[in-house]
């Protein structure tokens, strides 16, 4: 088991969420980074939808009951455990007894603490994924606390005590500038509703996280983007990703928790392979969004694919390796 120490804002546990719920209206909820959920639970030979603890503001502490090997992935955070560095994007191990101390995020804005086997939650409607606004899921359906205990399921992998650092995956785009990260996106149903003039300024602008973004969306600040006459639409489908203009022009970008409906305009959907990118964008940092036709969007998740299938070999190799000293 698990005893959360400190905690500094809403860290929840989450799987990759629950897909088969929507038509009911259940939305998906899971990892704001579902590449780093992943990669956690790859070199720990979990389960890829194993749960995890995001992590969102630092600093967290924690202490382990039993020897255990963990991960921590996506932000890059200042970490350690018994007084010795723990270097992100590795997996490493804990004795019973041990206190971790997650202290810093210097780069990106979720971190995730993976464990051999998972956080063992109920499954929720398919998921142990938090779902905040329904209250259910994870531990109690609400953020953990100081004194929650979580337990943890057992792990049949052979893990050592040793990390392994997957192959770079970085926040940043080619063409982005240090300060902002370039998210590729899809035009959506209406996109013509806008004027010419508008829509430049949607791909032109570098567009301001505010302090209002949460799981729910991101409420981006930036130049007002009206569509050519009001857009009155009866609430229809939404998912994870669709850019929304509500009437003050500010566009909203739908994240794990959103809602599974809404009638604002929507002028554009975030690539499912970059929507993690989104996800480890802090509060304050800048978008700009950069328009993508669809085979692309393909081809970029054939590269996220590929990215994880070379980290499934990798680990692969490894435990190999292990085996035959």
């Amino acid at each position: 088991m698990i005893e959360i120490l400190s905690v500094t804002g809403p860290a929840s546990i989450q799987d990759l969420g629950r897909f088969d719920q929507y038509r009911f209206g259940v939305g998906t909820s899971g990892a704001m980074d579902d590449v780093a959920l992943r990669a956690g639970n790859i070199l720990l030979g979990n389960d890829e939808n194993a749960a995890a603890v995001e992590i969102p503001i630092m600093p967290f502490r924690l202490r382990f009951d039993r020897n255990i090997a963990f991960a921590l992935t996506g932000a890059a955070v200042e970490a350690e455990i018994a007084g010795r560095a723990i270097p992100p994007w590795w997996r490493s191990y804990a004795r019973a007894g041990d206190i971790l101390n997650i202290k810093a995020m210097s780069h990106g804005a979720r971190s995730y603490l993976a464990v051999g086997g998972g956080i063992d939650v109920p499954m929720v409607l398919g998921s142990r994924s938090t779902q905040f606004r329904g209250e259910f899921g994870g531990l109690h359906g609400r953020p953990l606390q100081v004194g929650d205990i979580l337990p943890c399921a057992t792990s049949t992998a052979a893990i050592g005590e040793f990390g392994i650092e997957p192959a770079g995956i970085t926040l940043a785009r080619p063409n982005a500038a240090a300060d902002e990260s370039i998210v590729r996106v899809i035009v959506a149903g209406e996109y013509d509703a806008f004027e010419a003039t508008a829509q430049e300024l949607f791909w032109s602008s570098s567009w301001t996280i505010t302090p209002q973004s949460n799981r729910y969306g991101y409420r981006l600040q930036g130049p007002a983007v009206k569509p050519k006459a009001p857009v009155e639409k009866r609430s229809h489908g939404i998912v994870p990703g669709v850019i929304q203009i509500p009437p003050n022009g500010q566009p909203i970008i739908q994240m794990r928790d959103a809602q599974t409906s809404g009638g604002y305009p929507k002028i554009a959907t975030v690539i499912g392979a970059d929507l993690w990118r989104v996800g480890q964008a802090r509060l304050g940092g800048k978008l700009r969004f950069e328009q993508t036709a669809y085979t692309d969007a393909l081809a970029a998740e054939d590269d996220m694919s590929a990215y994880l299938d070379r980290l499934r070999t990798n680990m692969r190799l490894v435990e190999e390796a292990g085996t035959c000293r």
